[in-house]
């Protein structure tokens, strides 16, 4: 039977070293990676895994924290684009996903202690984050090895990856009031997630200094679904003073708000124009096209992994805020004329 020692002789290197690449630790080179890999697969030698996990008490297991149930989670694009991402990484560092979903706040919190105490999982990963999140509180407080995809405040311990939501809104909203339109709506995501309070945040600020003055009947709550930006076009179209252009959360809600519209008998852009945020690969296809701001999805996810594992492997305690850089997409959603897109 062949052994780590067998390899590490074969292949010139100490059998830590062997460890270490069938670890995939981040601090061996890629050429070593490499050589040992292949003398590992000439000689036929499979790790144990269950044997090493049950002597380094790793488990070599990411649990998936998903924000809200799965049947709704995987109607947004977004989800699927910032798993791929996540997944990338993992897969290539050795490392299995679990995906982990509750139908309540309380069930969230006890799956997840289940996992963590239980010694299930490594790493945990939160795909969203809410304000005074309990989870995180929870994680933080283990000091277990989490990252965060989003912002959260006090937890120094914690790993976040995030884009600069505030900025990348008030990017947005400019747009929109450079276009010309001076009477702006936002079409908001859930309210206590930190995502939809920045993006509001950067709306808001790109209002007030343009000097604009913002009616609260034009700011309407949304879920991340289509059938919430259908029922919000129900409702800001009634508006005796409505907006002539609109900022909304995502694009999976702006392909309801588009909808909505159309029944209504209403044109994007002529009659009210839009830019939404993801950039998810139906907006470019939609008629017409969706303005978006990109955030970089798919980084998001990966980026996010490569720092949780990092952290596994070197056992560090601190957290960092990660901003991975946005961009506005134009397209004709926003640009009447689409000959001025610039």
């Amino acid at each position: 039977m062949v052994t780590i020692k067998d390899i590490a002789k074969v292949a010139g290197v100490s059998p830590s070293t062997v460890s270490r690449v069938i670890s995939n630790h981040s601090r061996i080179s890629k050429a070593t990676t490499v050589k040992v890999k292949a003398i590992m697969e000439e000689m036929g030698y499979h790790p144990n895994v269950m044997a090493k996990s049950l002597v380094s008490k790793t488990t070599r297991t990411l649990a998936i924290v998903l924000p809200r149930p799965a049947e709704e989670l995987f109607q947004d694009f977004f989800f699927g684009e910032l798993l791929r991402g996540i997944l990338a990484h993992s897969t290539r560092a050795g490392y299995d996903m679990l995906l982990a979903a509750a139908t309540s706040p309380a069930d969230e919190s006890d799956t997840i202690a289940r996992l963590v105490l239980g010694g299930r999982v490594d790493g945990v990963v939160l795909l969203s984050s809410r304000q005074n999140d309990p989870l995180v509180s929870m994680l933080a407080k283990h000091d277990f090895p989490t990252v965060l995809i989003g912002r959260t405040e006090g937890h120094d311990n914690i790993i976040t990856v995030d884009t600069d939501n505030i900025l990348a809104s008030f990017d947005a909203t400019t747009h929109l009031i450079n276009q010309g339109h001076k009477k702006i709506g936002f079409i908001i995501g859930i309210p206590n997630l930190t995502v939809s309070v920045d993006r509001l945040a950067g709306y808001h600020k790109a209002m007030e200094e343009a000097g604009l003055t913002v009616n609260p009947e034009w700011i309407v709550d949304a879920e991340f679904l289509q059938q919430s930006g259908f029922r919000a076009m129900s409702f800001i179209m009634d508006i005796a003073d409505r907006p002539t252009a609109l900022v909304v959360i995502d694009d999976v809600t702006a392909l309801g708000v588009m909808r909505g519209l159309k029944e209504l008998d209403y044109n994007v852009p002529n009659d009210i124009s839009l830019v939404s945020f993801n950039n998810i690969a139906v907006s470019e296809l939609a008629s017409p096209a969706i303005s978006s701001v990109d955030i970089g999805t798919y980084q998001l996810g990966y980026t996010a992994s490569h720092l949780l594992i990092r952290r596994i492997q070197e056992n560090l305690n601190t957290g960092a805020r990660n901003i991975i850089p946005h961009r506005l997409v134009v397209r004709e959603s926003s640009i009447k004329d689409i000959n001025k897109r610039g």
